[in-house]
Parts: structure tokens; C-alpha cells; sequence
């Protein structure tokens, strides 16, 4: 067999509770479902980081964000830090950015050798997007972790919806494109689209679908009253504290429950022309989400916590005669493991940090005694308290505000849904202090907080400079005027 072709399909903040093949018998997911069957789901992987730009960042280094120096999303890559993209074009791989990946400050390529699209956020920090306003008729922080974003959720288009049938069209030409080339180098392309993030506005039909048959999950007095401080934190910081209203939240689900079927939909779209380019049989395809989505599970929405629902992300991969289909393993995976895993296919040389280990072997279906039971996520203090981290490892998970909140402990094979707290248990104190110094071992929350700052201050002068020379870079894709929303 000649050497795989790589196609990432990358979404924004979509959780794997939400998806037929992870379980949910609601939501309609045909396409990601299709593939699923016909390859590998891991039912263990989480991200770097349950953030936009510290996971996207290190999924492309497969370093952890302490080692990126990016825990928010102001913060920028380092250009000197390697990426698999380059990797993966040095052992011989065309590699292209299709639509999003966040990336922040000049470089918009960290690597990748073509974008055949790109994105409304590639401007330089300070400078304006081009186009058209992204948000009119709607606030911005409908795009944002605040209570309105809950609160103002309906029916409609928005550019989001109109980006993502952008990245399909692109991914498709690129994928047409490739099969006329079958001579050339292999490639390692990325189509990232940016549903189902909110704002909650969803296609009419498809909300209607779902408006009257989503459940409304509002934890009850008990269950807050034993909430870890740090989820009451996290509430506390967004605005969540008084409960919202039932009519919001349904209308806010069945708005996200459609983004994720409108978003397959575009999927559907890209694993048709595979099929039609006939590139499957030598295509390995990825799906991942850059974190979760809470979707009121909690009483939390959007992401930046150490539920399932925000930090776990669905990651499945499919390649014909290589993959075993319809199969899926438990292995505690993250996806700073993906441009190991990539590179291990490509028989590239490894990049020279990286805390990846590869799934190659996992996803031929074989053991591998390299990898290691555990992995980890942090989130910086851009919204909460202290900078935090977590860890996992077999069924414990474990993670730690740097403040005076206690640890947060749960047994995920007898605990699932993360209702019993036992970090102030006594029967389990032997296996918290071990995971908590395991946590801290390589982690420096104090550091953390001083290079933010120091950052943050950095960043003050780079905007300075943005908004008053208003450069421009080729990759800026403008905003389309497109959005007509009604509140519900």
C-alpha cells in the first residue's frame, strides 16, 4: 500500500454525548456515525485544554499549553515551536489548513504548506475582520461563556452556519483537487469547521425537530448543595449561579442538539466526495472535537471545566483493511496523541518535544505497551480564580484549582455521571495524594499566572499596533452578511 493520506475533520465544541455512535439515541448524527462503523471510536480521549485556542494549539505541537506558553485564547504560538504539520511535510506530505484552527498573531500557518481557505479570525490581534460586522443582529458574547449566550438562542443563519458549508465546498475541491494528482505526495489536510459553538441559532426545521423532544436536565437543591467549590466557581464567573429558566434551556438545546446534526450534515458532504474520488481505501479520516460542549448538564454550559462533557471529546479513525470497523477501545487518549500517531503512520522523523504518544498501533488493533494509562488537560485563570489541571488515569479522575479549593476526585467506572465527589474521602485519600502529586510534578501554576500576565501585557502593545496599521494577511477570510435570527 502506498503511503495513507491523512483527512482531519476537526469541529468546535462538540461533546461526544451528543452523537449516536458515543450513545445518545437523540441526536442525528448518519454521517459521523457512518464513519464510526466503518473504523475505531476511543471512548477515553480528552484535550489539552477545554478552551478554544490552548487545545487547538496543542493538538497542533502535541505539547500540553505549559509547554506552548498559550493557556488562553489571546495568547500566541511560538513560530519556533514545530508542529506535526511540519513533521508530516518534511517526510515528504502536502499538508493544508481547510478553515479554522484559531491560530493567533501573524503566523497563520504553523506549518501547514497550503490554506485553500481560511478563516474570519485571521487578522492580527487589534486589526478589524474583514467583511461584513460578525454578530448583527445578536450580542458577541452570544458567542461566549456568559449567561446571555443561554439566554439569547433561537432559530436562524449565522455566519457560523454559513463558514462551515464554506469548509465543506473547500475540502471538497481540495479532495477532487488530490484525486487528479494521484501521482503526487501524499497528503495531510485538516478541514476544521467552527460548529456546534454557539450562539445557540440553529436552521429552523431542525430546531422544531428538536425543541419538543429534548429532555431539560436542571440538577436539583441536593446536588448543588454537594457541588465541588470549584464548579460553584465556575458558575459564579459565567453568571450561572440562579438556575436558568426551563424554557432556556430547552431552547438552547434543541438549538446546539441541531448545530450538531446541521454540522454532520457538512460532514456528510466531505465523506461523499471521498467516496466519489474514490480516496477512501487510502485516506485514514479523523474526527475530534477541540473540547465539549456542557449543554446545561450541571447547570454548566459551553466548556472550560473538568466534566466529560467539556474536557472528553469524541475521537474516532477510520482507514479501510488497517483499522479494525466497528470497534471501540477504552485506551485514555488525548489529542496531543494525534500528530504522534501521524507522524508514526508517515514514518516521520518524531518532532523533538512532545508529550504525544502515538495510537498508531492502538487503531491497527494491537497492544501497546508504550503508552502509558494517564494524560492530562489545564485551563489557565483568563476566567476562573487560579490556574488548574487535571489528570486521568484508569477509571480515577482527578483535578485541582491552584487556591484553596479542595481536590476534585471521581471513580468514572462506578461513577459516571460524576455526582460523588471523593476528594475529601477518606477511604480514598491513598489514590488522591498519588494522583496529586503526579499533577503537580510537572506543573507550575504559580509560573502559570506571572508568564499570563506578562503575556497579556505584551499583547496590550501588539493590539496597540493592529488597530492602528490595520494589517492584513491572506488567509483573513471576510464575513459574510448572512445573519438572520429570531429569539425564541
Amino acid at each position: 500500500m502506498t503511503a495513507p493520506n491523512v483527512l482531519i475533520i476537526m469541529s468546535d465544541q462538540h461533546s461526544k454525548h451528543y452523537l449516536g455512535c458515543y450513545g445518545n439515541a437523540l441526536v442525528r448524527t448518519p454521517h459521523l456515525d457512518r464513519l464510526a462503523a466503518a473504523g475505531m471510536v476511543m471512548d477515553n480521549c480528552y484535550t489539552a485544554s477545554p478552551l478554544c485556542v490552548p487545545s487547538r494549539m496543542s493538538f497542533m505541537t502535541t505539547r500540553y499549553p505549559s509547554a506552548n506558553r498559550v493557556w488562553s485564547n489571546n495568547h500566541i504560538l511560538s513560530s519556533a515551536i514545530p508542529t506535526w504539520a511540519h513533521a508530516m511535510g518534511a517526510a515528504g506530505y502536502e499538508t493544508a489548513l481547510i478553515g479554522r484552527m484559531h491560530f493567533v498573531g501573524p503566523d497563520q500557518r504553523h506549518g501547514f504548506e497550503r490554506r485553500p481557505l481560511g478563516e474570519y479570525s485571521a487578522v492580527f490581534p487589534g486589526a478589524t475582520p474583514l467583511g461584513a460586522k460578525q454578530f448583527q443582529q445578536i450580542p458577541v458574547d452570544t458567542s461566549g461563556q456568559t449567561r446571555i449566550a443561554v439566554e439569547l438562542a433561537g432559530v436562524g443563519r449565522t455566519s457560523y452556519q454559513a463558514f462551515d458549508e464554506m469548509v465543506a465546498d473547500a475540502a471538497c475541491d481540495y479532495l477532487q483537487e488530490k484525486s487528479q494528482t494521484a501521482a503526487a505526495r501524499p497528503f495531510a489536510a485538516v478541514a476544521s469547521f467552527v460548529l456546534p459553538h454557539c450562539p445557540f441559532v440553529a436552521p429552523r426545521e431542525l430546531f422544531d425537530y428538536y425543541y419538543d423532544r429534548v429532555d431539560v436536565p436542571q440538577p436539583t437543591a441536593a446536588e448543588v448543595a454537594c457541588e465541588p467549590e470549584a464548579v460553584t466557581q465556575f458558575k459564579r464567573s459565567r453568571g450561572l449561579e440562579e438556575p436558568l429558566p426551563a424554557e432556556r434551556i430547552r431552547v438552547a438545546r434543541a438549538a446546539y442538539f441541531a448545530l450538531c446534526e446541521y454540522f454532520d450534515a457538512q460532514v456528510g458532504k466531505v465523506l461523499e466526495k471521498l467516496d466519489e474520488t474514490g480516496l477512501s481505501d487510502n485516506t485514514l479520516v479523523v474526527y475530534c472535537s477541540d473540547h465539549g460542549e456542557m449543554a446545561g448538564e450541571h447547570g454548566c454550559w459551553w466548556k472550560s471545566n473538568y466534566y466529560e462533557g467539556s474536557v472528553g471529546v469524541p475521537l474516532m479513525a477510520r482507514l479501510p483493511g488497517v483499522v479494525p470497523a466497528g470497534k471501540g477501545d477504552p485506551a485514555i487518549c488525548n489529542l496531543v496523541d494525534l500528530g504522534a500517531t501521524m507522524i508514526e503512520m508517515a514514518d516521520a522523523s518524531p518532532l523533538p518535544v512532545s508529550a504525544g504518544q502515538s495510537l498508531w498501533k492502538v487503531w491497527q488493533g494491537e497492544a501497546d505497551p508504550r503508552r502509558s494509562d494517564e494524560t492530562f488537560s489545564e485551563h489557565g485563570a483568563q476566567r476562573d480564580p487560579a490556574p488548574s489541571r487535571m489528570i486521568r488515569r484508569g477509571p480515577w479522575k482527578l483535578y485541582k484549582y491552584h487556591d484553596d479549593s479542595a481536590p476534585v476526585l471521581y471513580n468514572l467506572d462506578e461513577d459516571a455521571d460524576e455526582m460523588n465527589d471523593l476528594g475529601s474521602d477518606a477511604a480514598s485519600a491513598q489514590i488522591r495524594d498519588t494522583l496529586l502529586e503526579r499533577l503537580y510534578h510537572d506543573w507550575d501554576p504559580e509560573g502559570v499566572v506571572v508568564e499570563s500576565k506578562r503575556l497579556d501585557r505584551d499583547l496590550e502593545t501588539l493590539t496597540a499596533w493592529g488597530r492602528a496599521v490595520q494589517p492584513r494577511h491572506e488567509d483573513a477570510l471576510p464575513i459574510p452578511d448572512v445573519e438572520d435570527v429570531e429569539l425564541r
